[in-house]
C-alpha cells in the first residue's frame, strides 16, 4: 500500500491518529511528521520527519521518499493561539495547506483537513446548525478554516485532489495536552479535578457548545476517508458531534465521580468572545446518512473513560 503522511502528528489529534492508523495500517506504513521534535522517550511508533508544512519542498520529498498516497493534514494554530498571531496563523494555517495540496495534485494523494466549529460566526444559525449555512466567523482561524474549505473544495472540483474533510467541535483527550484552543478548559478541568479537587474556568458556566471525545474524532476521520467516495454530496466539511454541555454541566458530570470537586470562573474576554461567536449545537445528519457517522461516546461515558484513564497517567489514586 501507498504510505499515509500525518502532519501535526505531535498535536492533540495527531499524537492519537497515527497510533490508531498502525493498528490498522501497520505502523512502517504511517509517517509521522512535525515542525518540532518528538520528546526523548515519546517519539512515534513509525518513521518520523521534521516537515514545515510551509516549505513545499520539504513536504515533496516526505511524499516522494515514502510513496504517500494520503495526507492528514493536522498542522495548524488552534483558535486562541492564532488570535494573538493572526499574521502567522494565516501564514501557517492557509500557506500550509495550500503546500499541502499542491504536493497531493502533483503526486496523486488524497488528502484530510480538519475544519472547525470556529468555521461558523455570530451571524451563523446559533441552534442545530445546518451542514450548508452562512460562514462568516470573525476570528482569523475561523477564517482560515472557510477558506480551507473553499480551497480543498477548489482542489477536488478543479484537479480531481480526493478531498475529505470535518468541522470538529472542541476536542477532549487525556493523552495530548491542550494547544491554544478556546475549549481547552473541557482538558483542563480533568488534569485540576484529579491533582487539586477545583478548577478555575475561562469561560462563563453557561456556554454551550458541542464537544468530542477524542477517540470519536479519530473515528470520524479515519472512516471518511475510508467512505464510499460515490456517496458523498459534501467534502469539505461535514459537521460531526458527540456530546453537548456547559462548563458547570460538566463539572456537575465529573463531581458524580470526585465529590469534593468544586468549579469557579474567572472568564477570559478573548475566548469568551470566541466562543460566544460559535454555534450552541451542530446539526451532523448529512455526516449519519453520507457516511454513516456514529459517536460511540455520550457525556458520561467520556467522563469516566477520561477519569480512568487520567489517573493512570498521571499515577494518582
Amino acid at each position: 500500500m501507498r504510505r499515509i503522511l500525518v502532519t501535526g502528528a505531535l498535536g492533540q489529534i495527531g499524537s492519537e491518529l497515527v497510533t490508531a492508523l498502525g493498528e490498522r495500517h501497520g505502523t512502517e506504513n504511517i509517517v509521522a511528521s512535525d515542525i518540532r521534535m518528538p520528546a526523548k522517550g515519546a517519539e512515534p511508533p513509525g518513521p518520523f520527519e521534521y516537515v514545515d508544512c510551509t516549505a513545499k519542498r520539504l513536504v515533496d520529498e516526505v511524499v516522494r521518499k515514502y510513496d504517500v498516497g494520503t495526507i492528514y493534514h493536522l498542522a495548524s494554530l488552534l483558535s486562541a493561539t492564532a488570535e494573538e498571531k493572526p499574521q502567522v496563523a494565516w501564514d501557517v494555517n492557509m500557506g500550509g495547506l495550500y503546500r499541502v495540496l499542491e504536493v497531493s495534485r502533483k503526486n496523486h494523494c488524497a488528502v484530510f483537513f480538519p475544519s472547525s466549529i470556529g468555521a461558523f460566526g455570530p451571524s451563523t444559525p446559533r441552534n442545530k446548525t445546518p451542514q450548508d449555512t452562512l460562514q462568516r466567523p470573525t476570528t482569523i482561524y475561523g477564517v482560515t478554516k472557510v477558506a480551507g474549505e473553499l480551497l480543498c473544495d477548489y482542489y477536488h472540483q478543479r484537479f480531481g485532489v480526493d478531498t475529505r474533510g470535518l468541522r470538529y467541535p472542541g476536542l477532549i483527550s487525556y493523552v495530548a495536552p491542550p494547544g491554544g484552543g478556546t475549549t481547552d478548559y473541557a482538558v483542563e478541568i480533568f488534569y485540576q479535578a484529579i491533582r487539586n479537587r477545583r478548577y478555575t474556568c475561562f469561560l462563563g458556566p453557561t456556554t454551550r457548545l458541542d464537544m468530542m471525545y477524542m477517540p470519536d474524532a479519530i473515528k470520524a476521520a479515519i472512516d471518511l476517508m475510508n467512505a464510499d467516495a460515490s456517496r458523498l454530496k459534501h467534502r469539505n466539511a461535514f459537521n460531526v458531534t458527540s456530546v453537548n454541555f456547559t462548563p458547570e454541566q460538566l463539572a456537575a458530570e465529573i463531581r458524580a465521580h470526585i465529590p469534593d470537586f468544586s468549579i469557579d470562573y474567572e472568564v477570559d474576554p478573548v475566548r469568551q468572545a470566541i466562543a460566544d461567536s460559535w454555534p450552541d449545537s451542530l446539526d451532523d445528519s448529512a455526516a449519519r446518512e453520507e457516511w454513516g457517522w456514529q459517536p460511540d461516546y455520550d457525556l458520561e461515558a467520556m467522563t469516566r473513560d477520561m477519569l480512568v484513564n487520567l489517573r493512570k497517567k498521571l499515577k494518582a489514586d
